[in-house]
């Protein structure tokens, strides 16, 4: 029997944030724990390639004509901004590159639109680095491409450490990666990234950053703050650059 007194208030309104994701993006979950409870985060992913992880994919999955056609999928839904969840597909091609895909995706969606390496400059520039070492699951060519866009902006890398992987990334435990960011760390470095937004990371920032005294910033950690930032919103929970989003939006 039905209880004619049920009348739920329903779920209310959301705000949706677009995704524009590669095709072998495995930690949707990751993002969305960086999620408020306000926002909905929607998924359109890449073409897929029978690829390694390496310079070839990176512009594959940045390929103009792929992003478009990607970012027009969350045109229906109407997203009030969008992200390119990707690391080495926003960077491998400079600063002209991610500007690139940013606005292809900005145009699709009728929507501001920030890549993963875009979010990395914002926030090292909120967080007041310029010196900065780096921990990346790429093979060693796909690093260098990192290191040359950081360049492009004037930022120096004080140490570089890799695990040289081109495929599975998403696999690495918790452990290999607090290890390479240890390793790539140095008094000379005011922060650290961990590159890729298929290398997990959430539960490692807060306990890395106690254990090395400076900022750790993540692909997925800057991709989400620099989302909420153009809905107006601050990132939640936890570390140096959620505290720095929660002080600006005061």
């Amino acid at each position: 029997m039905i209880n004619a007194t049920f009348d739920p208030a329903g779920p209310g309104s959301s705000r949706i944030l677009g995704v524009v994701s590669p095709y072998d993006m495995a930690l949707d979950r990751e993002l969305w724990r960086w999620t408020p409870p306000e926002v909905t985060l929607a998924f359109a992913r890449t073409p897929f390639h029978p690829l390694v992880v390496d310079e070839t994919m990176a512009s594959a999955i940045g390929d103009d004509e792929e992003v478009r056609a990607t970012a027009r999928c969350l045109k229906a839904i109407a997203p009030e901004a969008a992200v390119y969840a990707c690391t080495s597909g926003s960077f491998v091609h400079g600063m002209a590159g991610a500007r690139r895909i940013s606005e292809a995706i900005g145009d699709e969606v009728a929507a501001p639109a920030v890549t993963t390496s875009e979010a990395l400059l914002e926030a090292l520039a909120l967080l007041g680095v310029r010196k900065l070492a780096l921990a990346t699951p790429y093979v060693p060519e796909l690093t260098v491409r990192l290191e040359d866009f950081l360049a492009e902006d004037g930022r120096t890398v004080t140490g570089c450490v890799g695990l040289g992987l081109d495929r599975l990334i998403w696999q690495v435990p918790y452990g290999a990666t607090a290890d390479l960011v240890r390793q790539a760390d140095s008094s000379a470095a005011e922060a650290v990234f961990v590159a890729c937004t298929n290398l997990p990371t959430f539960d490692l920032i807060e306990p890395l950053e106690q254990e090395l005294g400076k900022p750790v910033v993540t692909a997925n950690q800057v991709t989400a703050w620099a989302g909420l930032k153009r809905l107006g919103l601050p990132l939640p929970g936890g570390g140096r650059l959620a505290e720095a989003s929660r002080s600006v939006a005061a």
